[in-house]
């Protein structure tokens, strides 16, 4: 079998350049990492361990009519801004304000469900307006027992469980730049789903990874998740 490289997929994560060694995977049209070397990461998954999600889908909705919107298209919506939800198909939805959306593609469906909503929005007369994603955020994702440590000493505001509980979305600032984190586990697994901006994302790759390597934290791929 060939082995597979980043340059020959329409879409790879900025953080390409910091993959050498990873074993890649298919994610649709695109590259992702599959996993580090060749042991088991669950281990690493359950102590620290920090995974590009950048090619999974993401988009945004806004309007007074977003909400009646999504509900029609099947999606379960947090009662209040700053919550967030997982669905049943292991996609999220996070309410960023009053009337604005962010929905995460599932693994599961390799973010099919969530890129379609982007594909069937149409501009209508309906309050609900289209807020791509995809190519303004990347999208890591932070596990393990010492998620709340890591982020402790790049991020100002209190993400410990009893002030950040499960569901909780917080907007703030993580090593001097702009991110989203959402408390969303898997199962009994902590983790935390942080966006930033694409264009620093390589910038916050390192600090992460600095941040974390206190608690032995290291990068991770997508099969321990699967």
């Amino acid at each position: 079998m060939a082995t597979l490289q980043a340059q020959d997929f329409i879409e790879r994560s900025p953080l390409y350049r910091k993959q050498a060694g990873a074993t890649l995977g298919r994610l649709g049209d695109s590259v992702i990492v599959a996993h580090y070397g060749e042991h088991d990461e669950s281990a690493q998954l359950a102590r620290c361990a920090l995974i590009d999600l950048t090619n999974l889908a993401r988009v945004g909705f806004r309007g007074a009519e977003s909400a009646e919107y999504l509900k029609e298209r099947g999606y379960a919506l947090p009662e209040a801004p700053n919550r967030a939800l997982t669905q049943d198909d292991g996609s999220h939805v996070a309410r960023l304000s009053q009337t604005e959306y962010l929905l995460l593609g599932s693994l599961r469906d390799a973010g099919r469900r969530v890129a379609q909503e982007e594909r069937n929005w149409e501009f209508g007369e309906a309050a609900n307006y289209l807020l791509p994603r995809q190519d303004s955020h990347a999208w890591l994702l932070l596990t393990g027992e010492h998620v709340s440590d890591v982020m402790a000493k790049l991020c100002g505001v209190d993400l410990s469980p009893e002030a950040f509980p499960q569901g909780s979305v917080a907007q703030t600032s993580a090593a001097r730049i702009n991110v989203i984190v959402i408390n969303l586990g898997l199962g009994e697994l902590p983790c935390f789903q942080i966006l930033c901006d694409r264009a620093s994302v390589s910038y916050f790759w390192d600090a992460m990874l600095d941040a974390m390597a206190e608690f032995g934290g290291k990068p991770a791929g997508i099969d321990v998740l699967l």
